[in-house]
């Protein structure tokens, strides 16, 4: 298997880790935060999910692995229908074929530099400056704005983050790769542990007010857009067939997009049913999955 069925492999065992996390996450959370083996198996399935995707980093490019950790929505459906014997709708069907056509034409245009994707103490500095001014004029923005604004702003900040993060990762990978432990930048390691814990923090705030589907899919989509972007200009990641490539990318962008917001909107069941106090299911193919219940109808799936 080459590097990239390495990354893709890696990456799908990383999605259903966060996926599988999450549902522990949200049943530790029904029995009050208590429970100390609660808390190991959330820990450890979250845990797991960040090792596999910092690994996988290491064998394909950061848009691939970014784009591929999406999936984690996609293995949230079959999570919530075994767990809340909810019908999957036709909607859902539809929206996670769209993410699967994205994703699929993002990897077989996705090349990467030959070169280990190292970063100079320069290149760290200025990535850390610049990351951190535009999180805190999200957070700082989001403080004026309405509820759903103010979720959106928290959740682009979030995912900006969590971006960068993945990207430093790879660069600190690479250092310890091909020159050892002595290689490795303090301040890359660093930038990837503030930015990871800020992110997680910014993104939990981003969910007060304005129900899940909102900050679910825009953190979905704003951390691999901004951890491709870096990627291009940091370490020369690229796809085929020149311009033709790049117009077929931003179509691939386009769709898994498209896909990513409506399974964002699915897994939770739609962010406008929590909190009405009422009973009432929305229609399948319109309002989510239909859950026929008075309850939280699926994890909420954050990821870095």
């Amino acid at each position: 298997m080459g590097s990239l069925g390495w990354a893709v492999g890696l990456s799908l065992l990383s999605a259903a880790s966060y996926a599988t996390a999450a549902v522990a996450q949200e049943r530790l959370a029904e029995h009050g935060h208590r429970g100390l083996s609660r808390w190991a198996v959330a820990l450890l399935l979250t845990g797991a999910g960040v090792v596999l995707h910092v690994i996988a980093l290491n064998f394909g490019t950061v848009a691939v692995v970014q784009a591929l950790g999406t999936l984690t929505l996609l293995f949230a459906l079959p999570i919530q229908k075994m767990r809340y014997r909810t019908p999957i709708s036709r909607a859902a069907w539809m929206d996670a074929g769209l993410t699967v056509v994205g994703l699929a034409l993002i990897l077989s245009l996705s090349v990467e530099d030959p070169r280990p994707a190292l970063l100079g103490e320069g290149s760290v500095r200025g990535l850390a400056v610049i990351t951190a001014g535009v999180v805190f004029a999200c957070s700082l923005a989001a403080f004026w704005a309405g509820p759903r604004v103010r979720a959106m702003l928290l959740a682009a900040a979030s995912g900006v983050a969590f971006g960068i993060a993945s990207v430093q990762s790879k660069a600190v990978l690479a250092s310890f790769t091909t020159g050892g432990a002595t290689a490795v930048s303090g301040l890359a390691v660093g930038m990837v542990l503030a930015f990871s814990i800020s992110g997680y923090l910014i993104g939990q705030l981003s969910y007060r007010g304005a129900g899940l589907a909102v900050p679910l899919a825009t953190v979905s989509v704003t951390n691999p857009l901004v951890a491709a972007l870096a990627g291009v200009v940091l370490f020369g990641e690229r796809v085929r067939f020149g311009a033709v490539g790049l117009v077929a990318a931003g179509v691939a962008a386009v769709v898994m997009t498209w896909g990513v917001v409506g399974l964002a909107r699915h897994t939770t069941g739609g962010s406008g049913q929590r909190g009405s106090g009422s009973d009432a299911a929305a229609p399948e193919g319109e309002g989510g999955i239909e859950t026929g219940q008075g309850v939280d109808p699926g994890p909420a799936v954050q990821r870095g």
